[in-house]
């Protein structure tokens, strides 16, 4: 049986657009409804209770508005939150979590790179997933300040240039082959990246692997929408005009204090 419900999204803000684009994409008929948290935005400095309970709020809002499932569009609260959530809710969650699989299992030099929040980098989940691969060197960096930077539409300004030569510079000499992308407010730094990075470096980030999850876990289910048009909606509670811009002023967003 179909299901006409929309797909719901959370994020710290701006970034977890980058998974909403990827399951746009490939389920274009699915409604979805996306919130941005840019008033709490990062995630990634706060305790693993504040985490939580932001995450709690998130999902109520969502849940209320009737999402069938649930995309933590946010490293941070994924690494932190999702288990609680599961614990909490009948409603399916999909979390997003670094790639550290794909790169581990590819790396020529055993050699990757994981630009990440700080919450994302001390969490039990992603320390669980790094010692799994015991045989690659495994660069971790915090990403401290891109965030703000990226929820204030600064992407190419040159302070964003010197903090990202600050965190790359240190891991292309130790000879990574493999640069993991922990946030999901990262990808939009890619264009930066690549004038960066070395050609060989490869980047990875988890869009693509989290929108064939969502459609997976809705097909076992019944519960993806039938073809037609879809209909988008999205939530700030921060500035609306940095989220209408990054969407490519394809797609309203309604300012709303949650």
């Amino acid at each position: 049986m179909a299901n006409n419900n929309p797909i719901g999204l959370f994020d710290s803000g701006i970034g977890g657009t980058s998974i909403w684009s990827a399951i746009h994409e490939l389920m274009p008929y699915e409604e979805t409804i996306y919130l941005a948290d840019s008033k709490n935005a990062p995630y990634g400095l706060k305790s693993k209770d504040e985490i939580i309970a932001l995450s709690i709020k998130n999902t109520e809002f969502l849940l209320n508005l009737n999402a069938k499932i649930i995309v933590v569009a946010c490293n941070t609260a994924t690494t932190n939150a999702i288990k609680e959530l599961r614990t909490k809710y009948d409603v399916p969650f999909i979390g997003i979590e670094p790639a550290i699989k794909p790169a581990a299992m590819h790396s020529k030099t055993q050699k990757i790179g994981i630009l990440a929040t700080k919450g994302t980098l001390s969490s039990e989940l992603f320390n669980k997933a790094v010692e799994i691969y015991q045989d690659t060197i495994i660069i971790e960096q915090i990403g401290h300040g891109l965030v703000e930077l990226i929820e204030k539409g600064q992407l190419n300004s040159p302070e964003m240039n010197r903090l990202l030569h600050s965190y790359l510079e240190p891991m292309i000499k130790e000879n990574i082959d493999y640069l993991v992308l922990g946030c999901s407010h990262y990808p939009y730094l890619i264009p930066q990246l690549r004038k960066i990075l070395p050609q060989h470096i490869q980047i990875i980030d988890s869009g693509e692997a989290v929108a064939k999850q969502t459609y997976n876990v809705l097909n076992a289910k019944s519960g993806l929408h039938p073809e037609g048009k879809s209909t988008n909606i999205f939530y700030s509670n921060g500035d609306p005009k940095v989220l209408e811009a990054i969407l490519n002023h394809q797609h309203k967003v309604t300012s709303k204090d949650f």
